[in-house]
């Protein structure tokens, strides 16, 4: 590599090395629930239910005031007594052109103060308002799920720019010491104790560790970008994250999405009493104050109210009520089912989760005493190049070995991680 090379190369690590700032899991994790659309926007639904059943009660339970105006204008045409005339309100014409005074009774006149009070409709109010109760507690639900969702994607996220880190700690440690290296078997080139070729082949390794250190420096930026997106974090800047070791939770005594089977179920029963409700006599006091004229002349007299009570009360409407219970009571059903299904899946989905992890406490045990003893053979390995005795292959060789068991276990570890983090996931 030559010299120039070489500077655009360090250059170009340089810029990719992450900055001093320190960021956690929860910074994220708790940035990508506020920033979540589908967490918004359960929130917002739930707020607009519940001022839905503040509707809903004003309009079982508050009284209904209006204005009625009508302007009818029928005039006609009479011949009564041999004499054509153009009347615009008649009073009592026999033989005429127009509408007929019966139908249209000459024009109408009216204005009115309206008043329709329900009467007893706490109940049905209650009730109403219950189905939208629910709905804002499935909301809440959907809250705490959707969130529960973001952490366990954000979380996989970061534990897969911790793998990269790994990597580069390990890679920077390389850069760090492969120059004092060379630096030594140059010496003893000069010396003749080593070959030119030893030292070519240490530049060599040299020049493809700076290229697989830049190859995780622009994964790990890759990845932490696509951190930033999962968390709704509007920032390019390279940071540094700091490590996490994640542990199983204890068993759940309550799942919360047992809950969501929970609340579907009890908004079943809302909807099926909200549609009885059809089925219970509505009492309303109706009255009115004000103009109600057919006849212009008497418009002065014909000032007035009037006040009374309607009743409706359904008799029958061949069985619907009956068959929508059945209805309900077959979705209950499927509902019922379906929490089962979960149930049994998810059992059998932890203890999967548990037993695979079973086997990663012996595996990181091996790795961590394979790369324990590759350091104490390179450490000899070190010595023996003071005095010329050991064969640069071999030395790179070993230091190859060590680099892929380092990767593995750096793997080895993000996927433990990752399985706690799925267990956890589900154990909630």
């Amino acid at each position: 590599m030559s010299f120039f090379k070489y500077l655009l190369v360090i250059s170009f690590l340089g810029s990719l090395h992450p900055l001093s700032a320190q960021r956690d899991l929860t910074y994220y994790t708790s940035r990508a629930r506020e920033n979540s659309p589908l967490v918004n926007d359960n929130v917002n639904l739930g707020r607009a239910n519940l001022i839905e059943v503040e509707r809903l009660k004003a309009f079982y339970t508050k009284p209904q005031i209006g204005v009625v105006a009508t302007y009818l204008f029928a005039p006609i045409v009479s011949s009564d007594n041999g004499h054509t005339r153009f009347e615009p309100n008649s009073n009592s014409a026999n033989r005429y052109f127009g509408y007929d005074i019966g139908a249209s009774n000459g024009g109408q006149y009216l204005a009115q103060l309206t008043l329709t009070q329900p009467l007893f409709n706490e109940p049905r109010a209650r009730i109403a308002g219950e189905q939208f109760k629910v709905s804002a507690q499935i909301n809440q639900n959907l809250v705490a799920l959707s969130g529960h969702d973001v952490e366990k994607l954000v979380t996989d996220q970061y534990i897969l720019c911790q793998q990269d880190l790994e990597q580069i700690r390990y890679l920077d440690q390389l850069s760090q010491m492969l120059p004092q290296q060379r630096a030594l078997v140059r010496k003893l080139v000069e010396s003749s104790i080593y070959k030119q070729s030893d030292l070519s082949l240490l530049n060599l390794e040299y020049e493809n560790m700076l290229a697989q250190l830049a190859a995780f420096r622009a994964s790990y930026r890759r990845d932490l970008m696509d951190l930033n997106v999962l968390s709704g974090i509007n920032d390019t800047t390279l940071v540094n994250l700091q490590p996490i070791n994640l542990q199983l939770a204890r068993e759940a005594e309550n799942s919360v999405f047992l809950e969501k089977y929970k609340l579907d179920s009890a908004n079943l029963a809302a909807l099926q009493n909200v549609f009885e409700l059809k089925y219970k006599p509505q009492l309303n006091l109706n009255a009115n104050a004000g103009l109600n004229a057919i006849y212009a002349p008497t418009i002065p007299r014909r000032l007035g109210a009037s006040v009374g009570l309607t009743l409706v009360y359904p008799l029958f409407d061949g069985h619907q009520k009956g068959i929508t219970r059945n209805k309900t009571q077959v979705l209950q059903k499927s509902v019922s089912f379906s929490r089962q299904n979960f149930i049994n899946q998810n059992t059998v989905r932890k203890a999967k989760i548990l037993a695979e992890l079973g086997s990663y406490g012996l595996r990181e045990s091996l790795a961590q005493q394979q790369l324990a003893e590759y350091e104490t053979l390179l450490n000899t390995y070190k010595k023996e190049i003071l005095t010329g005795q050991l064969s640069i292959i071999i030395y790179l060789t070993t230091l190859k070995n060590r680099a892929i068991i380092q990767r593995d276990y750096a793997l080895l570890s993000a996927q433990k991680q990752i399985l706690i983090n799925a267990y956890n996931y589900w154990n909630w």
